[in-house]
């Protein structure tokens, strides 16, 4: 089988940069131009549009100089346009190489935009390629609007691309400016216009209004497309542009015959950064870089891992410097759970391992997120309980208003024997053992004094995270402590404080 190696440009810096409110920084220009060229290993990036402002010109200027030092200055590219020498004087100024100019690909776009024939149009492009060439610098040609050129003004395109290849351009860019066209279409125009120009380089550009632009991509590949450009989290106007990470695997997976340089192992990495840089989050679903991509729910799927990775598939998260992740909930079963326990270094018997199951689908059932950093939490609590339930708080209510002092209601069970009562206090806690203390003072029952009283969370946990409350007692015996779990922190010391209750009611 013939391999034919494509061209992968990222335009996340120029391209990507169209995504309503994003705007990167110089530094942080330069800092993903790096990546992306020296660990991403793409074949080329755009950077930047010419003429917009003085700080994009800095950003170039900075990505230039990095790049001209380090041999990648003719990897690095700047949208420019038809308008007589202007862009390219400020190519010249921020010492870029290589412009992709902005010409129409369509009769509408021409016709109603520029308002020229096409004869107009090509002596103008022709002017602007001689005068880059004077100055030393590489062309290549973007046809805006191409794919509905190809449906609607295909005798232009055509003569468009007669003219072009009489020109000395180095590769020709077909963007579905709009994200319209199909992947029958895709296929179709590519391969029309690569059969009647088999020595010209064409690169495909997709976007993603459709949903269908890595499905594009592989149709513009089988065509014969000789480069394709990508976005990092497929950033971009509208719906954005085909994925890197989705276009990535689906050729290394789907197409043999296709060979690309880029390092998968780092888009990750990268897609986060970005993600970081523009301050647009990445759907948890999103393909290869989503947060639960790589997570499997249910614990039918986890003991099928178990036997034979019957829910793998090639998509493996080592591939892209992930990991595989078993989610912790309602849906979970023993198999789920024994993943998690195994990274970390935590074994159960089969007893204990049922209730650990028992308590992580009871929360949730609450809808609480359960994390592999809660288990310990979890096992210490549910392992805790070695005492026969004879206390149990049946309901509370807590309120805290600003100008009142903080008050509770408390039901209680004791042997079997229910008991109301309310009391105010200096916090909820506080007001809730006051509660607590008026029952046992009616049963001539006297509480351990509360000495310590510490929470803590799993590390790296949200707010949203479980609590552990470990509160230390001590009575005229002995010192000792009970601990409670729960997303909310005064209910984890009422759950701590129900535990000592059960331990000094005989």
């Amino acid at each position: 089988m013939a391999v034919k190696r494509i061209e992968i440009m990222d335009t996340t810096l120029r391209d990507g940069e169209q995504t309503s409110s994003v705007s990167f920084s110089a530094s942080e220009k330069l800092t993903i131009a790096k990546l992306l060229l020296e660990e991403l290993k793409v074949d080329r990036i755009e950077i930047a549009s010419a003429r917009v402002s003085e700080g994009e010109l800095q950003a170039v200027k900075d990505v230039t100089e990095w790049a001209s030092e380090n041999n990648y200055l003719n990897a690095v590219e700047v949208l420019t346009f038809v308008d007589k020498g202007v862009s390219i004087k400020w190519m010249m100024e921020a010492g870029a190489k290589v412009q992709n100019l902005l010409t129409k690909g369509s009769l509408n776009h021409l016709t109603h935009q520029l308002k020229k024939t096409p004869d107009q149009h090509f002596t103008e492009i022709k002017q602007n390629i001689n005068f880059a060439q004077e100055n030393n610098i590489e062309t290549n040609i973007y046809l805006e609007d191409w794919s509905n050129g190809m449906r609607n003004s295909k005798a232009y395109v055509l003569e468009f691309l007669e003219f072009l290849s009489t020109q000395p351009v180095k590769r020709i860019m077909l963007p579905d400016t709009l994200g319209v066209i199909t992947p029958s279409e895709s296929y179709d125009f590519v391969k029309e216009i690569k059969d009647k120009y088999p020595n010209l380089h064409f690169d495909f550009h997709a976007h993603n209004d459709y949903d269908l632009g890595v499905s594009n991509v592989m149709e513009a590949l089988k065509a014969g497309a000789d480069g394709l450009h990508l976005t990092i989290n497929g950033m971009g106007e509208r719906a954005g542009n085909a994925p890197m990470a989705s276009a990535i695997a689906v050729i290394n997976d789907f197409m043999p015959d296709i060979e690309i340089g880029v390092n998968e192992t780092f888009l990750y990495t990268i897609s986060k950064l970005v993600e970081t840089f523009s301050g647009v989050m990445i759907p948890s679903n999103k393909p290869v870089v989503g947060a639960n991509v790589f997570t499997q729910t249910a614990g039918i799927h986890a003991d099928g891992d178990n036997k034979k990775n019957l829910y793998f598939s090639d998509l493996l998260p080592e591939r892209f410097g992930r990991t595989r992740k078993y989610a912790l909930g309602k849906s979970s079963g023993k198999a789920n759970i024994q993943k998690n326990l195994q990274e970390l270094g935590l074994q159960l018997n089969d007893e204990d391992l049922k209730k650990v199951t028992q308590r992580i689908i009871k929360l949730g059932d609450k809808k609480q997120v359960v994390t592999k950093e809660d288990l310990p939490y979890i096992i210490s609590d549910v392992l805790d309980r070695t005492y026969e339930e004879k206390v149990k708080v049946n309901a509370y209510v807590l309120t805290h208003s600003k100008g009142l002092k903080p008050s509770t209601t408390v039901s209680i069970t004791i042997n079997n024997e229910i008991f109301e009562e309310s009391s105010q206090g200096d916090g909820q806690f506080d007001a809730f053992m006051n509660a607590i203390k008026s029952v046992f003072k009616k049963k001539k029952m006297i509480l351990p004094s509360l000495i310590d009283y510490a929470v803590r969370i799993p590390p790296g946990s949200n707010s949203d995270a479980l609590c552990e409350t470990i509160i230390t007692w001590k009575n005229s015996e002995n010192e000792f402590k009970t601990r409670g779990l729960d997303s909310d922190q005064t209910v984890s010391a009422i759950k701590a404080t129900e535990k000592m209750l059960n331990i000094i009611v005989s």
